[in-house]
């Protein structure tokens, strides 16, 4: 029987309790422990998917084609592992599910209520994960914070799995903020016994309390806490901020936080093997170069909108010695009259993906400015439909070159619907999602990066390339590096003769590891400092 952990946040969103959980099964998994993960997100959307940027950060893409939480690529770039649909629920997927189950006569003709039914819904899929994985551990994030309305649900269902799976085999986290006030310069543990007896009243009693602080608590609250909260002395852990996100785990573990979870849970494991990670870790400290990277993007905003993109970027920098300072450019500010002065002392541009057209001119000038003056360039999604579109106009002449998702009435509609798809569809979980085969074209750059021909990557869009312009672009020197199997989908572009122009329909960045760094990146980032040197 796995054993099951909850996560829970209380006094203020935002704590970094996707991190706690994330650092938690790094650590368990070094242990030797076979570790699943899972996010539980009260807002009632069925899923991210066509949530604004702004509003919720990037979308994250599983492998089965899951359009999830961005916690989820905390949990996989942490613990490595494949998550999948069954790491991600929202309170809209439950009623979702729980409505189309009695619309089909399951509940046999009973009132359908939030107990027991909505929160079997939800014990049902948190069990379905030890069910898909073998996992020994299952570590469940609970979206929101300790006493909001719409959390209710989540919780009542993580309490009956205590009842039902039994205390031995369940245990509850809890983060919370300790604040620093500077009047009078002490740290406040009031705030998080409020937020503990808001839990106790849900019939949840932590076990563990991680508080989340900038600097280094007094003893005193340690032992105050513990008495107040009801918990042993040694289940209060720090959690204070670091400059180094991917140091979270050593940080945890200087307060044995692996061995007594393990303990309250009755796991008996080996110590955990951090050598490498503590290696990593080190490299990072050390890191000698420095690299500017451009990215041009709509959302720049809210940087979590481009989460994995930053981090793929800085994993490529701890590989090739090098600290990657991005610039974040809005593409809207963009011009050709300004273009030289807007990316000045960029040593490489990135371009991401996105949705419409606004911002696009922008990016248009930015990929024509790095293929014409040589700059290494990565086009991510919309980011290679915006450099294949630029060559189209600018190199061969198809001045009204577009896409037919800013353009449908273009007559020369380079990125567009491929014949056997249609955009007569809802916008919710239509597009070509998950991961995907592509061949790399022997001799390329792509393959030069990979080091492989055959390759899977993990997609989210739903325009493609025009197969009808493959001859006249790649005849202009557009070399068509990566394709489906069977030739049917361009997958990749690039412009051979330059230090680095690549863009590629997929998203590499959601494959990205910080002891594993993506191919894509480490030739984008060695490109740009090499060019610097």
């Amino acid at each position: 029987m796995a054993k099951y952990i909850f996560v829970t946040g209380g006094v203020v969103s935002g704590l970094g309790k996707g991190i706690t959980a994330a650092s938690l099964g790094r650590l368990l998994k070094c242990r030797g422990l076979k570790v699943a993960a899972q996010k539980l997100d009260p807002y009632i959307n069925v899923d991210p998917g066509t949530m604004s940027p702004y509003q919720h950060g990037e979308v994250y893409v599983t492998e089965d084609g899951s359009e999830t939480d961005l916690d989820l690529g905390h949990y996989e770039r942490f613990i490595d592992e494949d998550l999948n649909k069954f790491s991600n629920l929202t309170t809209g997927k439950v009623y979702w599910n729980v409505l189309n189950k009695e619309r089909r006569g399951e509940y046999l003709g009973q009132t359908v209520q939030v107990i027991p039914h909505i929160t079997q819904e939800i014990k049902d899929f948190i069990y379905s994960l030890e069910k898909k994985t073998g996992a020994d551990v299952i570590i469940t994030e609970i979206g929101g914070t300790t006493g909001d309305i719409e959390s209710q649900p989540f919780l009542e269902a993580a309490r009956q799995v205590g009842l039902e799976r039994g205390k031995e085999n369940t245990l509850y986290i809890h983060v919370t903020l300790v604040p620093f006030l500077r009047g009078s310069d002490e740290h406040k543990t009031k705030p998080t016994q409020h937020s503990v007896k808001e839990l106790q009243g849900m019939g949840i009693a932590p076990d563990i309390i991680v508080l989340r602080c900038d600097e280094p608590l007094e003893p005193e609250i340690f032992r105050k806490i513990a008495m107040f909260c009801n918990v042993k002395p040694d289940c209060v852990i720090e959690n204070r901020t670091l400059p180094i996100l991917y140091e979270a785990p050593l940080m945890l573990e200087r307060e044995d936080f692996s061995l007594i979870v393990c303990r309250e849970l009755g796991l008996w494991t080996r110590a955990p093997e951090l050598e490498e990670w503590r290696a990593m870790v080190e490299r990072i400290r050390t890191l000698s170069g420095s690299v500017t990277i451009g990215l041009v993007g709509k959302y720049v905003q809210l940087h979590d909108a481009y989460l994995s993109v930053a981090e793929a970027l800085h994993h490529a920098g701890y590989a090739c010695g090098a600290k990657v300072e991005i610039r974040w450019i809005d593409s809207e500010t963009v011009t050709e009259e300004n273009v030289a002065a807007a990316l000045a002392g960029c040593d490489g541009l990135i371009v991401p993906g996105g949705f419409g057209d606004r911002g696009v001119p922008g990016m248009i000038v930015t990929a024509r400015y790095a293929r014409e003056h040589d700059v290494p360039y990565l086009g991510i999604c919309l980011g290679m439909q915006v450099a294949v579109i630029e060559f189209a106009r600018h190199v061969c002449g198809l001045a009204d070159a577009d896409s037919g998702e800013f353009d449908a009435a273009s007559p020369h509609k380079v990125i567009d619907f491929l014949p056997d798809q249609s955009d007569t569809v809802s916008k919710g979980g239509t597009l070509r999602l998950g991961a995907w085969p592509c061949r790399i074209e022997p001799g390329s750059r792509m393959a030069e990066c990979y080091g492989t021909e055959n390759i899977s990557e993990r997609h989210r869009h739903r325009y493609e390339f025009n197969n009808d312009y493959r001859e006249l672009l790649s005849g202009a020197g557009l070399c068509l590096c990566g394709q489906s199997p069977d030739g049917h989908i361009v997958e990749a572009v690039e412009l051979t003769d330059r230090r680095f122009f690549i863009g590629v329909q997929y998203h590499p960045e959601f494959k990205s590891r910080p002891n594993r760094p993506h191919p894509l990146f480490v030739g984008l980032i060695a490109a740009a400092m090499k060019g610097k040197e």
